[in-house]
């Protein structure tokens, strides 16, 4: 099927590695022009030039989602190198998981403010470019801790925060054919999750309890964000999908 992203535009934040690298390659794939956005700079360089190796068109864009002018300045690059905007990926993110009790107001603050803030951010800039292009896509990466986690009051909190967001942004903007979606991971095989070390207690907890019995895989996530991407998702907005495995 052909999704229609050959010549289109994307900024993925959070994209030097785990589920935002996976979907700048998905992109990469289907023939998008891909800004892969990050903090760390040198790994965004990497993932950027491991996409152009493979074929792609693609740069890295070092961003903090939490200063708007840093913000400013990837939305300035992307129209520089590319010439506009047609996909916005807010994939930034990150836990900093504990019990309220021990959690700081440093911890509370920095999660919300990636999440939501960030969106907040790339969101307000990047839509007079998706206006200018006639339309666009939003997507905004949740995940199935908007449901309540012990340990992840920030972070759960931050996500369905996000949801909110989505809805009322699909609410603004729809009329200027702009969608805003959202996708709620369950727990995916990245490597921050490999890396744990009760890694294999997850998986096999995964294997157990999820109706499909395996753990996600990135492209599992990436393949239903190229689709929210896609000229077939026109009359889906404000919607959220859950890439869990049928785990609720």
């Amino acid at each position: 099927m052909d999704l229609g992203l050959a010549g289109k535009v994307a900024i993925v934040t959070g994209a030097a590695s785990g589920l935002g690298a996976a979907i700048s390659r998905t992109l990469c794939a289907e023939g998008a022009s891909v800004v892969v956005s990050d903090i760390n700079a040198a790994a965004a360089e990497a993932t950027a030039a491991s996409l152009v190796a493979a074929g792609g068109k693609a740069i890295s864009a070092t961003v903090d989602v939490t200063d708007e002018q840093s913000v400013i300045a990837m939305v300035a690059l992307t129209l520089q190198r590319f010439g506009g905007i047609d996909i916005l990926v807010n994939n930034a993110g990150f836990t900093r998981d504990m019990r309220i009790t021990k959690m700081s107001e440093a911890d509370w603050d920095s999660v919300i403010d990636v999440v939501l803030k960030g969106a907040f951010f790339c969101t307000r800039a990047v839509v007079p470019a998706l206006i200018e292009r006639g339309g666009g896509r939003i997507i905004n990466m949740a995940s199935r801790a908007y449901l309540g986690n012990p340990g992840q009051a920030n972070y759960s909190s931050a996500k369905a925060g996000l949801l909110g967001f989505t809805r009322a942004m699909a609410l603004e903007w729809g009329s200027k054919l702009i969608t805003v979606n959202a996708i709620a991971p369950g727990i995916i095989a990245t490597e921050a999750v490999e890396g744990l070390q009760h890694y294999e207690k997850i998986r096999e907890n995964a294997q157990k309890n999820t109706p499909i019995p395996r753990i996600g895989d990135p492209q599992d996530v990436a393949s239903a964000a190229a689709v929210l991407a896609s000229k077939h998702a026109a009359y889906i907005t404000g919607d959220v999908i859950h890439v869990t495995g049928g785990r609720y």
